[in-house]
């Protein structure tokens, strides 16, 4: 058995998809991003398992759909010695290393890395076993608290150091510490190469609060050009979270908080920059290395009026994913077919020569990524909140959101947009009757 390879795994949070130089942005500057398109693969259709923080990187990390991990809604977790990938890859003799967000909340803080970098550790309250009811209570704070509203978010955006952006250094710092201790560890010299490592850096932004700092901001503020006055849908579900242009916010707010948001999203890109770097100057040949990048979900950021996550409209629902091992993967490959996060899993045992274990929703992308997609059975799903569910199979996305709101299905091919219901249209009566009997299959009665 040959060497096991080494994989980077570089993880954002809200990166809408299209805000990318090789998806054919002209504004934004994501040079390392595009690097990876160039000499890898680019999956143009990859959807999260769940349009929120939680459940979807919880499912990426089990390679199960949220109703099969149990982690369904914000504030829950795995269970503690859950199935994960990383868990997997130390069972069978990998470093399995994080820096950065992973966004546990269980007692189960590690959930199979061997090692965490940064300071994206805490035991939500749920999870604190005898707690005194009473008191805990008594030390919660309102969401209200917690949380800005949408019209907020964007009337406070622009030049500044959100927390997000100091943590995002502290966790590239604690990255560029860890590779030089494995790879060189000039002090002790017992550097560990010949051990293979999974080595996950996982950002914040750029996820709100959407601030960034000056010469970025003042670059982005008269480039970007925020999406303009769109049918607004009036689902009761899919237009939560609207700010209206002139009412809620001016145009003026509204333009600083897209451009604060691709000034991060640059920001991320030469923090990746950094990292390959470091990994370089440790005398690494990152073309004996599978690089992975995705983020969690995306951002409307505006697009039908909405803001925020939790849609399946594409620019919540759709996430970048860009896959780079040189030896396996010609560079500049398109992959049309529909892939989830969850598969990522099954993928990265594939190509590590690990058995996949049993009862996961995922499926290899080894076969896409070499060419060989005639047996894809083309489908992505994602779930919201215990209720939702999203099917995308080919270019039709049907979406249930429950006995008290109406069922929704997109036509990608006829409308792009994603501004047209056809669920009562004739034409797609008997692709709606599988899509409804797969629903069921998936638990959504």
């Amino acid at each position: 058995m040959g060497k096991k390879p080494n994989i980077l795994f570089l993880m954002s949070d809200e990166h809408r998809a299209d805000v990318t130089g090789y998806e054919g942005n002209s504004v934004i500057r994501t040079a390392n991003l595009d690097w990876l398109a160039q000499t890898g693969a680019v999956l143009l259709n990859a959807y999260t398992p769940s349009p929120i923080c939680i459940p979807g990187r919880q499912s990426l990390m089990a390679g199960q759909f949220p109703r099969h991990t149990g982690c369904e809604v914000f504030g829950a977790d795995l269970q503690p010695g859950h199935m994960t990938f990383a868990r997997r890859f130390a069972q069978y003799g990998y470093s399995t290393v994080a820096c950065g967000k992973l966004h546990h909340y269980g007692s189960d803080q590690m959930q199979g890395w061997t090692q965490r970098i940064g300071d994206d550790t805490e035991v939500g309250l749920p999870f604190i076993e005898g707690r005194n009811e009473e008191e805990c209570r008594r030390t919660l704070r309102p969401m209200s608290d917690m949380k800005w509203t949408q019209e907020k978010e964007i009337k406070r955006a622009g030049i500044g150091r959100a927390p997000h952006i100091v943590k995002d250094e502290y966790t590239v710092q604690g990255a560029l510490d860890f590779i030089d201790n494995y790879f060189l560890n000039p002090y002790y010299d017992r550097e560990t190469p010949n051990k293979p490592l999974l080595l996950k850096v996982s950002l914040l932004q750029p996820h709100y609060p959407y601030t960034a700092d000056e010469d970025k901001f003042r670059y982005y503020l008269n480039r970007v050009e925020p999406f303009q006055q769109q049918q607004v849908t009036d689902h009761p579900f899919l237009s939560r979270f609207q700010v209206q242009p002139g009412t809620d916010a001016s145009e003026r707010e509204i333009r600083r908080a897209v451009a604060a948001y691709y000034a991060m999203i640059e920001t991320v890109d030469d923090h990746f920059g950094t990292v390959l770097w470091a990994l370089e100057q440790a005398g690494q040949n990152l073309d004996e290395w599978i690089i992975v990048y995705t983020s969690d979900h995306g951002e409307m950021l505006g697009e039908h009026g909405v803001w925020e996550k939790q849609k399946f409209f594409e620019g919540s629902a759709r996430v970048p994913l860009l896959i780079r091992w040189p030896q396996h993967i010609e560079g500049g490959h398109k992959v049309m077919e529909n892939v989830n996060l969850c598969d990522l899993f099954a993928t990265l045992c594939d190509m590590a020569n690990i058995p996949v274990p049993p009862d996961l929703d995922s499926r290899s992308l080894v076969p896409l990524l070499t060419g060989a997609s005639s047996n894809w059975d083309n489908e992505s799903v994602s779930q919201f909140g215990g209720t939702h569910i999203m099917i995308k199979q080919d270019h039709l996305k049907y979406q249930y959101y429950g006995t008290e709101m109406p069922e929704v299905l997109f036509d990608l091919n006829h409308n792009p947009e994603e501004t047209l219901n056809f669920i009562d249209h004739p034409d797609y009566a008997e692709q709606l009757e599988r899509f409804r009997m797969r629903r069921k299959e998936l638990g959504f009665h």
